[in-house]
């Protein structure tokens, strides 16, 4: 594992190509996966977080061998950011034995442990106690890792959230807690829900260092997560990032968003899209662009395939991996 000291806290120019991409995939995944939904393909609920692809890719380019991270209900992002092959996401999302988690756990339960990821969560916040004890282990056995959980806006008024970041600011555990910040809460204002406009005031209150950065600018979230994972890594305590981040769809797939003027998502995509920004930066043409766009569309493609030629489970499995 590199040391500290030589860990780079920018994206290297050549790198962004393949940053541009690796968001473009998330897209375009995201996007045939609503396709899919609603034609009836898909069971259970699908939450999509297009338009915070910068966050995901930003902070798992970011992370070393061995991190671990905790996703949200929100978590087709984050999954393949963190490795997960498309082939293996869709095959969850059908139910399929081949699924990263074998089919039991679906869009809002995805696990894939042997490559860091403790596994999305439906329950808003769910998974920041999970990650404040990995921290704690990897703290006891003197290992060099971080645990990362990502949350959003409405997670910061859940029990377990106050808990977890109590616990780790007490204990100085390496972990870094990712607010994916899109004001939101589901469905409800963040005025309404929220006394503060500065969410990162949350993790004052503990003693925490927090760090603030535009979600939307995949190079800044690289930067503050690099900084957030030095500190934590090098012993320093836990840190809590503070992303602003824009969220184009609704909170499920089919919500009516009559809480959000009219306008405001199309009005966002043209002046806040990761995707957008980050291919101005690097000055691609329309043909450089449509051959990437070419490229990661047949990856998806092909992922849905793969999942339709899936194995079902068997119904003698149902009831495995179960405990009560």
């Amino acid at each position: 594992m590199a040391k500290v000291e030589e860990r780079r806290s920018t994206l290297p120019k050549g790198d962004l190509k393949d940053v541009l991409r690796e968001m473009l995939l998330i897209r375009r995944f995201e996007e045939k996966v609503e396709e899919r939904f609603r034609a009836g393909e898909l069971p259970g609920f699908l939450h999509v977080a297009i338009g915070q692809e910068a966050s995901a890719v930003g902070v798992c380019r970011a992370l070393e061998d061995g991190d671990v991270i905790s996703s949200t209900h929100r978590a087709h992002g984050h999954t393949l950011a963190k490795g997960t092959h498309p082939n293996e996401l869709m095959a969850e999302l059908y139910g399929k034995t081949e699924g990263c988690s074998h089919g039991y756990g679906g869009s809002m339960h995805l696990f894939d442990v042997q490559r860091g990821n403790m596994g999305a969560n439906a329950v808003i916040g769910g998974g920041l106690p999970h990650i404040t004890g990995a921290a704690l282990t990897f703290q006891m056995r003197g290992e060099p890792r971080v645990a990362v959980g990502f949350f959003g806006d409405g997670a910061t008024n859940i029990g377990t959230f106050h808990e977890a970041l109590n616990m780790a600011q007490l204990w100085q555990v390496p972990a870094v807690f990712v607010l994916e910040d899109n004001k939101w809460a589901e469905s409800t204002p963040e005025s309404q829900h929220s006394p503060l406009r500065d969410l990162s005031e949350r993790a004052k209150a503990f003693g925490m260092k927090a760090i603030k950065a535009d979600g939307q600018d995949v190079e800044a979230v690289f930067k503050a997560a690099r900084q957030a994972l030095e500190h934590a890594r090098s012993g320093k305590g836990p840190v809590f990032i503070h992303l602003d981040c824009v969220r184009f769809h609704g909170h499920y797939i089919g919500d009516p968003q009559v809480y959000r003027p009219k306008d405001e998502a199309k009005e966002l995509r043209e002046t806040r899209d990761p995707i957008e920004t980050l291919r101005d930066r690097l000055g691609l043409s329309d043909d450089e662009f449509a051959e990437l766009d070419t490229e990661v569309t047949e990856i998806v493609e092909a992922s849905v395939e793969f999942a339709k030629a899936g194995t079902d489970p068997a119904p003698e499995d149902a009831l495995k991996n179960i405990y009560a």
